[in-house]
């Protein structure tokens, strides 16, 4: 295979990597409409199983659709930090977890469980794999937004149930994801839970061999 990228190319992408983090802390700033195509392109460049492309993307602009969102989060959220006690109820309860009340672009991302594109293959005996498809295609994104100097907050703290009742999308799609993308205030290379003693991150690869 010819050597296409280069040692200086490869470098630069794993830096990109050390860069991308999970953002909950945004300028209100908009971003241009060219920024978010650009993103949303290395978004379906994204491998599928079968080729299924099974991605369904909701952007949330209205206030009464981000309200419901919010909501949702801030419900999920009360119900989470119920669960911990002590000296973990406190840091939980100190953690920013979302960026929802500022980040300008917000997306729903879902997968479609029974669209026919593709015809099955590949996911008859595993067919999580469609919603890993998903889940790969928003690392593409995740990149392609940091590459743009945006940051990207992945919300999981949700009803996801709910979320799709809210939003009225067709019984078969999966939330995925709920996405807020804007300008981040602020960079580092530490992961915010790290910095806010929730937990350290491992420098270890772990492979067994058999």
């Amino acid at each position: 295979m010819v050597d296409r990228f280069g040692p200086a190319f490869r470098s630069d992408l794993i830096e990109l990597m050390r860069w991308r983090r999970d953002v909950r802390r945004f300028r209100t700033d908009p971003v241009e409409a060219a920024v978010i195509d650009r993103c949303l392109v290395a978004f379906c460049l994204a491998p599928s199983v079968g080729l299924s492309e099974p991605w369904r993307i909701i952007r949330v602009e209205t206030a009464n659709a981000r309200g419901l969102c919010l909501t949702n989060f801030r419900t999920a959220n009360a119900a989470a930090l119920a669960g911990y006690d002590g000296d973990r109820a406190k840091i939980y309860a100190d953690l920013k977890l979302s960026g929802m009340t500022d980040a300008p672009v917000q997306l729903a991302v879902f997968c479609d469980e029974a669209g026919p594109k593709g015809a099955g293959l590949g996911a008859a005996t595993m067919p999580e794999t469609r919603a890993y498809s998903v889940v790969g295609a928003i690392t593409h994104l995740w990149l392609a937004a940091r590459a743009e100097g945006l940051g990207v907050g992945w919300v999981s703290i949700l009803d996801p149930d709910l979320l799709a009742h809210d939003l009225d999308v067709p019984q078969d799609w999966r939330l995925i994801g709920y996405l807020c993308i804007g300008w981040p205030e602020a960079e580092s290379l530490v992961p915010e839970l790290e910095t806010a003693g929730w937990e350290t991150r491992s420098a270890n690869l772990w492979m067994e061999r058999r």
